[in-house]
């Protein structure tokens, strides 16, 4: 399976018993899978068809879905004209204006007032015809498809990003790995010139075996061997997510998480600008990685 983004957009337009219809969705980041149905009056009864077509093909996202309906081919207006509250508006009116009380009424004004235009009510969920719910399902089959490749085609790109950052957390951790400044000797070296620089000119000598111990306590404590196994063993863990594919965006979520926690300890630990300087950079690029991630299904 591919990796998947949660945006997307799709559309599908068709017709179906004298009526033209059109399918829009938009989908977007979200915690889990929220669906928001708009539908004309009178499909009511297709909502819970429409909300299992989605759950088939999608696990996460907010998905707007919107259908809209022409029924104007062929199909009745549903608009009737009050002719008697009508006529004796026109009557009254007709006098106010020879009086001087108004001005000559305009055909719309008229129409707009309230009981001379009666619209038909919207018919309800039995009365719409099997054949066109059937249709409508088949067009939002069709919306649906087109949706998933458009998040398919946003989940190439961004699986493009997030190998690239995996690429460049592993160089970084590689970089740490290599630093001159986690060795004993380099903090040995560093610690007796700092001991010099305390003891003056005083010429008093500093324990040499004294100094070694010192030496290795601090080694031991800005050591972070296991800082660096663990963001390899991340590396390889969400290098494998991204081949599975699919539904993988909370557990990638908890990956970037893991990469968080552990550039904060190599930062912490840091015994020099340089380590200092990488921690840093791993934070940056973690966090990218991190929001690239928040797009992922």
């Amino acid at each position: 399976m591919s990796v998947m983004s949660m945006t997307g957009f799709a559309r599908y337009d068709g017709e179906s018993a004298g009526s033209a219809f059109g399918w829009e969705l938009r989908s977007v980041n979200g915690k889990g899978l929220e669906v928001r149905v708009r539908t004309p009056p009178g499909l009511d009864r297709l909502e819970a068809e429409i909300r299992r077509a989605v759950q088939v093909r999608l696990s996460r996202g907010h998905l707007n879905l919107t259908l809209t309906i022409d029924r104007g081919r062929g199909a009745a207006s549903g608009v009737t004209v009050d002719a008697g509250l009508l006529a004796e508006l026109v009557r009254i009116s007709a006098g106010l204006v020879r009086d001087g009380h108004a001005a000559l009424p305009t055909a719309d004004g008229l129409l707009s007032l309230r009981g001379v235009l009666d619209m038909a009510p919207a018919a309800d969920s039995e009365a719409v015809p099997d054949d066109l719910a059937r249709d409508l399902l088949a067009g939002l089959d069709v919306a649906l498809e087109r949706l998933v490749a458009s998040r398919s085609e946003e989940g190439r790109a961004l699986r493009a990003l997030l190998d690239d950052q995996l690429d460049r957390i592993a160089a970084l951790a590689a970089e740490a790995e290599n630093d001159p400044a986690r060795s004993i000797d380099v903090i040995r070296a560093r610690l007796q010139r700092q001991v010099a620089e305390l003891l003056g000119a005083a010429g008093s000598a500093f324990d040499e075996a004294r100094l070694h111990a010192e030496a290795a306590l601090l080694a031991a404590k800005a050591d972070i061997r296991e800082e660096l196994d663990r963001l390899s063993a991340h590396v390889a863990a969400c290098r494998e997510l991204l081949e599975q594919g699919g539904p993988i965006g909370r557990r990638l979520d908890f990956m970037a998480q893991e990469f968080n926690r552990e550039s904060n300890t190599l930062c912490s630990k840091s015994n020099a600008t340089s380590l200092t300087a990488i921690g840093v950079e791993l934070k940056v690029v973690v966090d990218q990685f991190r929001e690239q991630v928040q797009n992922i299904e």
